[in-house]
C-alpha cells in the first residue's frame, strides 16, 4: 500500500528549501523527479544529480517562469511526454512583506500569480490525466498563513487562503476518481510556519538587527509573537508528511490542510 517505485513527480520550486526536501523525500521511495526553479545551468545539474543521489531512478530539470502561464503550459506538456505526472508538488513561492497601502501593483500580480495562478495552471493540467490512471497525488505547500493572517502579508495571506480553498474544490471534483486498489485522487495542503528557508531570510535579519546582528535572538523574538513552541521546523520535515500524503494508504486523506506550525493555528 505504500509503493510508490517508478511513480514521476513534478515538484515545483524544488531548487532549494522545502521543495528540494519533498523531492528528496520522494526520490527515497524510489520515485522519478521533474525538478523545477529560478537556477542556473550548474544549480539545476547539481539539483537533478542530488535527486539521483537520494534514490531517484531518474531526474530532469524542468524551467518555467511561474509568472508565465504559456511557459507552465510548455513544462507541463514536456512532463506529460516525459511519462506525466502522477504526483505534483506545488512549491514554488515568493514572498514580500508590505503594508496594503503601500503594496504596488506588481508586487500583488507577481505574487498572485506565483503563489496562486502557478498552482491553478498545474492543477488543471495534471489531474485529468491522474484520474484517467486512477492514481493522482497534489500536494500543495500552503503556509499557515492560508489559514489565519498577519499584517503585512496582504497579497500573500490572500494567495494562501485562494489555494488551500482551490485545493477544497479539486479535492471534490476528483474524489470519486480511481479506487481504493488504484490509490485514488486526492488533493492536499500543507501549512508550514516558521521553517528554516530563504524565504523568511529578510524577517530574522530585520529581527535580528533588533539584537545587535544575533540570528538566534532575531528568531526567538519572531517565534514569540506566533508560534507557540518557539521552534522553527526542518524541510525534511515537511518532505516527510508530503512523502506519507502521497502514499496509496492515504487515498482517504483528500481536502485536506495539515498544519506544522508549532501550535500558531491552534490558538
Amino acid at each position: 500500500m505504500n509503493d510508490l517505485n517508478g511513480r514521476t513527480a513534478l515538484v515545483t520550486g524544488s531548487v532549494q528549501g522545502i521543495g528540494m526536501a519533498v523531492a528528496k523525500a520522494l526520490a527515497g521511495a524510489g520515485v522519478r523527479i521533474a525538478v523545477h526553479g529560478l537556477a542556473t545551468a550548474d544549480e539545476a545539474a547539481a539539483t537533478v544529480q542530488a535527486m539521483r543521489d537520494a534514490g531517484a531512478p531518474e531526474a530532469r530539470f524542468f524551467d518555467a517562469d511561474m509568472r508565465d502561464v504559456a511557459a507552465i503550459e510548455r513544462m507541463m506538456a514536456d512532463v506529460a511526454g516525459w511519462g506525466g505526472a502522477d504526483i505534483l508538488v506545488n512549491n514554488a513561492g515568493i514572498q514580500k512583506t508590505v503594508s496594503l497601502a503601500e503594496a504596488d501593483p506588481a508586487t500583488w500580480d507577481a505574487i498572485i500569480a506565483v503563489n496562486l495562478s502557478g498552482a491553478f495552471h498545474t492543477m488543471r493540467r495534471a489531474l485529468p490525466a491522474m484520474a484517467a490512471r486512477g492514481f493522482g497525488r497534489v500536494v500543495n505547500i500552503a503556509s499557515v498563513h492560508g489559514l489565519v493572517a498577519s499584517v503585512n502579508k496582504a497579497p500573500y495571506v490572500a494567495a494562501k487562503f485562494g489555494l488551500v480553498g482551490m485545493s477544497r474544490v479539486a479535492a471534490l471534483e476528483y474524489a470519486t476518481a480511481g479506487s481504493k486498489a488504484s490509490g485514488g485522487v486526492t488533493v492536499n495542503c500543507i501549512a508550514p510556519g516558521w521553517t528554516e528557508t530563504a524565504i523568511i531570510e529578510p524577517q530574522v535579519q530585520e529581527r535580528a538587527a533588533r539584537f545587535g546582528g544575533d540570528r538566534d535572538k532575531g528568531i526567538a523574538d519572531l517565534l514569540s509573537e506566533k508560534q507557540p513552541t518557539r521552534r522553527t521546523s526542518d524541510p525534511a520535515e515537511i518532505g516527510a508528511l508530503a512523502l506519507w500524503l502521497c502514499a496509496p494508504q492515504a487515498h482517504n486523506v483528500t481536502g485536506t490542510t495539515i498544519p506544522i506550525d508549532g501550535g500558531w493555528t491552534a490558538q
